[in-house]
């Protein structure tokens, strides 16, 4: 269990770190952004990537999550990366990572949180 703990505090830092890139950004801004764009894919592919090595039972306990939607994510990310949908990365960023933010933190013991 101690892992799947590591595993998620590793999706809580990658979501707080893609919404802090995000910060200040206009949807504009990021469409034009390289930088901005890959500095939110990789977190993404993080959470979906942690989110698939957390056990079947933490799983199992959290129906709440949508382990299969950042795990899918991630793989759209990495095996398809030459027509990744730009709006998809945004509203997950803005709409998604806040609400998978608040489910994630009371699994992760208070001294893990950075």
């Amino acid at each position: 269990m101690r892992r799947d703990e590591a595993y998620l505090l590793d999706i809580l830092i990658a979501a707080r770190k893609a919404l802090q890139f995000l910060e200040g950004i206009t949807w504009e801004e990021f469409k034009r952004s390289e930088l901005h764009q890959n500095a939110v894919m990789r977190p993404l592919e993080i959470i979906g990537e942690a989110a698939r090595r957390v056990s079947q039972q933490t799983r199992d306990a959290h129906p709440e999550i949508p382990w299969e939607e950042m795990i899918g994510m991630r793989n759209r990310l990495i095996h398809e990366y030459f027509r990744v949908n730009l709006k998809t990365v945004w509203d997950t960023v803005h709409n998604d990572l806040p609400s998978l933010i608040a489910l994630i933190e009371p699994l992760v013991p208070p001294e893990d949180e950075v």
